[in-house]
């Protein structure tokens, strides 16, 4: 089946927050949207694996192998691939300019779409004060993100056992704290601001696991989610247009939300 060639192409396919290591990774789910969808250059806009997860406890199934081969056999038939590590996967970070496997790491770098638009590929964890000035609280948060995943795994599968489709109990949490909504608003801000200061279009980031596309000031903020629970991916088509795409292994077709109404929850 990795032969076929696949359904969906795009100029550039943005993938951040996989969190490999971890038991929330859906990496069954990764691995069959990367069986259907290819691109002239993939991101992987940073926390693609684990390292804080993995200094406590040791978690690394088959399937999480299969995602990091998936890539690099893109990478051997042609596909560009560009990692932007994140505050998860840090331990990258000492290796700015090197290449693995045909994996190019880099801190950050420019995305030029086909109309011409340049958008700054950052993971976005370093304009999170939380990371940035309290990092023993990240730790903190994080486990309590980590419980909340063992939780809904379970919540979820009585509702499949129902019949019922999947639902994030941590998403719909994040989003009725006032708190947390605020952060989430005064991150984008920093983001777009930052995208200002490099003379770009906009930017492409990750870290929060909140998927979104909008306008901020005339310039674009794009958030790729995460793999952790909302399987999505930001695309850019061959006429310039980004979308993200949600996939499901069990739909086996995507979900587009085009940029002018993406804003997923």
């Amino acid at each position: 089946m990795d032969d076929e060639p696949a359904t969906h192409r795009y100029r550039a396919i943005f993938l951040s927050d996989v969190h490999l290591g971890t038991k929330g990774c859906q990496a069954d789910t990764l691995i069959d949207f990367l069986r259907h969808h290819d691109a002239d250059v993939i991101y992987l806009v940073g926390d693609i694996f684990d390292g804080w997860q993995l200094r406590s406890t040791w978690y690394w199934p088959q399937s999480h192998s299969d995602v990091l081969q998936k890539l690099l056999r893109k990478a051997r038939k042609g596909t560009r691939l560009v990692y932007v590590p994140g505050n998860h996967d840090e331990v990258l970070r000492s290796y700015y300019g090197m290449h693995f496997g045909g994996i190019e790491v880099v801190e950050q770098t420019i995305h030029v779409a086909s109309d011409g638009r340049r958008y700054l590929v950052l993971h976005g964890d370093l304009f999170d004060a939380v990371i940035k000035h309290a990092r023993w609280l990240a730790f903190i948060g994080d486990s309590a993100y980590t419980a909340a995943i063992i939780i809904n795994t379970v919540f979820n599968r009585f509702r499949r056992m129902a019949g019922l489709g999947y639902w994030s109990l941590s998403q719909w949490a994040k989003l009725q704290v006032k708190t947390a909504v605020n952060f989430i608003g005064e991150f984008e801000d920093a983001l777009i601001l930052e995208a200002k200061r490099h003379g770009t279009n906009g930017i492409i980031c990750g870290h929060i696991h909140h998927a979104s596309i909008r306008d901020i000031r005339d310039l674009r903020y794009m958030n790729c989610g995460d793999w952790v629970e909302s399987c999505t991916a930001v695309c850019e088509g061959e006429n310039g247009e980004f979308n993200i795409v949600t996939w499901a292994i069990e739909r086996g077709t995507p979900v587009q939300q085009p940029a002018s109404e993406a804003q997923a929850a």
